[in-house]
C-alpha cells in the first residue's frame, strides 16, 4: 500500500517536516510493509519558504531588514536557481512572532521590511515574486513596503509621514518612486482569506485585536483603511478596497494590488502547484494528512480542504490526525474526509498537548497502521 503523508505544520508544536516524520515512523511501527513518501507542506503562511526549498531546487537568500519596529533583523527568503522567482513569507519581516506581547501595537508597526526583501529579489534577478502574507504584525495597508522601494507619504501641508497604521488618516498624497521597480515583474500575493479592507468584516476589525489594538485602536484603524482605500481607489481607477483579500495582512493585500500591481490568489493552491503535489497524489492509495485543529474554517481555503478537494478527483481516500477535533462525521464526510482522528490521549491540558505532539502523532499513526492491516488493505503481497 502506498501512503502518501502530505501534513502542514502543528502550530506551536512541530514543523511539517517532524509531523510527516512522526507519521511515517508510526507506520513503520505497525510492521506491516507500507511504502510512504513524506511530502511536508505548507499553504502560504509562516515556513512555507523552507518547504518550497525542500521541494525545489533553490537557495536561501539571508539579508538584514527592518522588524516590525524598524529594528534590524536578519530576516530569509527564497530564490530559485535560475534566480528567476522568489519566495518571499512576510512574517520573516514584519511577523507578530518577532515581537513580544508588550511590544505589540498595529498603530506603530511597518512592513518596512518586506519592501527591503522584495527589493533584493528585484536586484537578484528575480521577475516572478510570490508573497506569501500570513502571521502578520501590521495595518500598514503595506504603505511601509511601499517606502522601502521609494514611495513617500506625505500630510496636508506636504510634509513626510512615517508609514504606520496610525498615520494612514493623515496621509493626503502618494508620491511613486523616482526608480521604479523592473516592468516586467509579475507579484503573486498568496491569500487564503476573503477580508475586504476596511469595515467589520476588514483588516482592523477582524484582526487588530489579535496584534494588540485596542477597541478604540480598531476604530482609529479602520478609519485609516478606509482613508488610504480611498485614495487607492481613485489613483488606481479600481475598486482595490472592496476587492476580496485586500484586508489580508493588516491591508497589505490592497497595498499590495496598487503598489506592485499584484494579483491575489489561493495560497495552498499556489504552493500545491509548485511543489508538485499532483503527481505524488496520483501514485498514491492512501492520503494521510495533519492540522493541529479541524474545524468548520479548516475546510475553507486551508490546506486540509484543498488536499481533501484533490484527492476526491483521484478518489484517494484522505485521513487526518489533528491536536483538537470539531467536526462532526457529517462536516468530515462533505469535506472528503474518509475518517479524522484527534491525536489526544485523554483530557489534557494545552502544554501538555503542545510538549506531546510528536509523540502523540506517532502512536495515532501506528494505530491507524494496525487497523490498516486487520482489514487487509494494508498487508504485503505474499510472494
Amino acid at each position: 500500500m502506498r501512503i502518501l503523508i502530505a501534513s502542514d505544520s502543528f502550530k506551536d508544536a512541530l514543523s511539517a517536516t517532524r509531523v510527516c516524520r512522526a507519521i511515517g515512523r508510526g507506520l513503520k511501527k505497525a510492521g506491516h510493509g507500507f511504502s510512504t513518501q513524506l511530502f511536508p507542506l505548507a499553504d502560504g503562511g509562516e515556513g512555507t519558504a523552507e518547504i518550497l526549498a525542500h521541494h525545489l531546487d533553490g537557495q536561501m537568500r539571508e539579508l538584514t531588514v527592518k522588524d516590525p519596529l524598524y529594528r534590524p533583523h536578519t530576516a530569509r527568503y527564497l530564490l530559485s536557481r535560475d534566480k528567476q522567482v522568489a519566495f518571499i513569507e512576510m512574517a520573516q519581516a514584519a511577523g507578530l512572532d518577532l515581537l513580544k506581547p508588550a511590544e505589540r501595537d498595529p498603530l506603530e508597526t511597518t512592513t518596512w521590511g518586506v519592501g527591503e526583501l522584495i527589493r533584493d529579489a528585484v536586484e537578484s534577478g528575480a521577475e516572478r515574486i510570490l508573497l506569501a502574507i500570513g502571521g502578520s504584525a501590521t495595518n500598514d495597508a503595506g504603505t511601509g513596503m511601499a517606502a522601502a522601494l521609494g514611495y513617500a507619504f506625505l500630510d496636508k501641508t506636504g510634509q513626510a509621514l512615517e508609514p504606520s497604521g496610525k498615520n494612514l488618516i493623515r496621509i493626503r498624497t502618494i508620491v511613486p518612486p523616482k526608480a521604479p521597480l523592473a516592468g516586467n515583474l509579475r507579484v503573486e500575493v498568496l491569500c487564503d482569506v476573503s477580508n475586504p479592507l476596511f469595515g467589520p468584516a476588514g483588516a482592523a476589525f477582524v484582526y487588530a485585536p489579535q496584534k494588540g489594538a485596542d477597541p478604540e485602536q480598531v476604530r482609529v484603524l479602520d478609519e485609516g483603511l478606509r482613508h488610504i482605500g480611498d485614495l487607492f481607489d481613485r489613483a488606481s481607477g479600481k475598486s482595490i478596497a472592496a476587492m476580496p483579500g485586500s484586508g489580508a495582512a493588516g491591508g497589505l493585500g490592497a497595498g499590495a494590488v496598487f503598489f506592485l500591481d499584484a494579483v491575489l490568489q489561493p495560497g495552498a493552491e499556489t504552493i500545491l502547484e509548485l511543489c508538485r503535489f499532483d503527481s505524488a497524489l496520483q501514485t498514491a492509495d492512501l492520503l494521510i494528512t495533519g492540522e493541529g485543529r479541524l474545524d468548520d474554517q479548516t475546510l475553507n481555503g486551508k490546506l486540509i480542504g484543498t488536499l481533501c478537494r484533490k484527492a476526491r478527483l483521484h478518489q484517494i481516500p484522505v485521513v487526518a490526525l489533528c491536536g483538537d477535533l470539531r467536526l462532526t462525521a457529517e462536516k468530515q464526510a462533505a469535506a472528503g474526509l474518509t475518517a479524522a482522528f484527534s491525536i489526544a490521549p485523554g483530557p489534557i491540558s494545552l502544554e501538555e498537548a503542545l510538549s506531546g505532539t510528536e509523540r502523540n502523532l506517532e502512536k495515532t499513526a501506528e494505530d491507524i497502521g494496525r487497523l490498516l492491516a486487520i482489514s487487509g488493505i494494508g498487508r504485503s503481497p505474499v510472494g
